[in-house]
């Protein structure tokens, strides 16, 4: 299956002061819970999609993904017109930043996902509810995912096989609303700033995990993650607060800045950052996206996956102390940034020619409007050295001008196959060219062979009338 990739353009910079090398070098920022790369579809069958230019048949199943650090997950797509890259990168992502998000059928997904397989293994009493016989796994995939996309998709999707179309049925008319599913592992906020010689925060766990690990930041001397008290935190629960204490004499272990000075006027400036980390199954429900604008995904099934996230802080002895973090928002049709700013002076930024402030002890929200399909990578940078870079894709349809239909053969799905319509076509004339080895090509090539027989045997017959007289 070709794979479509968006090329990635500079869409907006957004500086406090000229972004050098330190930032450019500064690694994107990916929301909490679990990252994987996407192994390929191992679970499915046949379904056929009907529209406008014809039926198309397509691959319709589980994929399965391997999570970074350890841990697999299984995943139906929830964007059919869209190609699934090779070997994508994908984060655990609120609904808010896909499709889903503006989606009134989104938790009747999820209750598709909750009664149905790989959560329902028990394949004979999945099927008695449907009211099939002779279940397979591979039906059971194909009915669930054909399920998922007439609400995901609003498709109208068929799956080949009669018990899987039975089992979609079934899904379909008993679905009901459920709620989105909690994060795996978030911190709130994701970043937080103030002066020197305090306790900045608090930053709260938010995780199914029974514990979690707290790794401090490992390139500012004397920052410690304490609790409320101060005491030292090296592990931590759902609910658990936590904070930077910053010494007083922080100068020492400041950030440079992009320029290799220290930008504070009293020196006494700088950032850190913590990271927790935890093992713990992730949410059924949750969504999967791509920065290279492979097909989102959502969550069937998961094992004992690792899953972290990380969180900021920042400090200055004097002037504007920001604090910044930044969601994808499909209702609002763009990238949401938060700022913070705990100084004693304004924070000022300028982001696709616009320029913002943020008095001093406020809080401001910035939207970012964003065309579908559209790619963005800016840096905001501050006091302490503070570069924040922010980048991603704008993927808030199912349908993109930029996914083209392309020939898919079912009975052997590359790892970048599924959820991908067929090559446009009319089924009842190519019959299951898929299954037999055919294609489109298979009459053009019955016909001149056909033309050539005849050629020949004419010939041959010329050949014979003109010997018989000398005979």
């Amino acid at each position: 299956m070709a794979a479509a990739t968006l090329g990635s353009g500079l869409v907006a910079a957004g500086v406090l002061t000229a972004a050098g090398p330190a930032a450019a070098d500064e690694a994107p920022r990916t929301p909490g819970g679990a990252t994987a790369t996407i192994a390929g579809m191992k679970t499915y069958g046949t379904a056929v999609v009907h529209d406008a230019t014809g039926d198309h048949e397509v691959s319709a199943g589980l994929f399965e993904m391997s999570v970074d650090g350890g841990g697999m997950l299984q995943t139906y797509c929830v964007d059919l017109h869209n190609p699934t890259q090779r070997d994508a990168q994908y984060h655990e992502t609120p609904w808010s930043g896909t499709s889903l998000g503006t989606n009134k059928n989104v938790g009747r997904i999820r209750w598709i996902l909750q009664h149905s397989y790989p959560q329902v293994n028990d394949l004979a009493a999945l099927a008695a509810k449907a009211g099939v016989k002779n279940l397979t796994e591979q039906d059971a995939a194909a009915g669930t995912q054909v399920a998922i996309w007439r609400f995901s998709d609003d498709a109208d999707v068929d799956a080949v096989d009669p018990q899987a179309e039975k089992l979609a049925d079934y899904l379909q008319r008993h679905a009901r609303d459920m709620a989105e599913p909690k994060a795996s592992l978030t911190l709130d906020p994701p970043a937080v700033s103030g002066r020197p010689g305090e306790r900045l925060g608090p930053v709260t766990v938010h995780t199914g995990a029974s514990s979690v690990t707290v790794t401090p930041p490992a390139d500012a001397a004397g920052v410690r993650i304490v609790d409320a008290h101060g005491k030292p935190v090296t592990s931590a629960k759902d609910g658990t607060r936590l904070y930077f204490e910053v010494p007083e004499d922080a100068a020492d272990d400041a950030t440079p800045a992009a320029d290799g000075t220290t930008p504070s006027a009293d020196g006494s400036a700088g950032s850190a950052e913590l990271t927790v980390q935890a093992s713990t199954t992730v949410p059924v429900g949750r969504a999967f996206t791509s920065d290279s604008r492979s097909q989102t995904q959502i969550l069937a099934g998961s094992s004992e996956s690792t899953v972290s996230a990380t969180a900021t802080a920042t400090w200055a002895g004097r002037g504007p102390v920001p604090a910044l973090a930044a969601e994808k928002d499909c209702a609002e049709g763009g990238l949401v940034v938060h700022a913070v700013n705990k100084g004693d002076a304004p924070f000022t930024f300028a982001l696709m020619g616009t320029g913002h402030s943020i008095p001093a002890h406020a809080a401001r929200t910035v939207l970012i409007p964003l065309q579908e399909d559209q790619s963005y990578d800016f840096t905001i940078t501050g006091p302490g050295g503070l570069a924040q870079r922010f980048t991603g894709v704008l993927d808030c349809k199912t349908q993109s001008d930029t996914a083209g239909l392309t020939t898919q053969t079912v009975a052997e799905p590359s790892p970048a196959t599924g959820g991908n319509l067929a090559e446009a076509g009319d089924l009842a004339e190519a019959g299951d060219l898929a299954e037999t080895g055919g294609d489109d090509s298979t009459p053009m090539i019955a016909v001149t062979g056909l033309s050539l027989l005849v050629l020949g045997a004419t010939a041959l017959s010329i050949v014979r009338k003109k010997k018989a007289p000398q005979d």
